[in-house]
């Protein structure tokens, strides 16, 4: 990833952050890829999504995945398997 200093970053335009405040910058396709990773880690669910249009809009390229649903695992009336000691 290109090396965003401070001074670089204070001068990109507020477009070129996906959230208001100035955060997690995607001025470049390292630096949305990242930002898909670190929101994904700490963001709310709002602004995961804030961030994935905004990527996907910026770079169409970048694989951009949705929210990931959970659902128990159906074992079809069947016992599930004991666990081997």
């Amino acid at each position: 990833m290109a090396r965003l200093t401070a001074k670089k970053r204070n001068q990109l335009p507020a477009g070129s952050f996906a959230l208001k405040g100035r955060r997690y910058p995607v001025n470049d396709k390292a630096h949305a890829r990242n930002a898909l990773a670190r929101v994904a880690q700490h963001g709310t669910p709002e602004e995961k999504a804030a961030v994935r249009r905004k990527v996907q809009g910026k770079f169409p390229g970048i694989a951009v995945s949705g929210p990931k649903k959970t659902s128990a695992k159906k074992t079809r009336g069947r016992k599930p398997l004991a666990a081997k000691r």
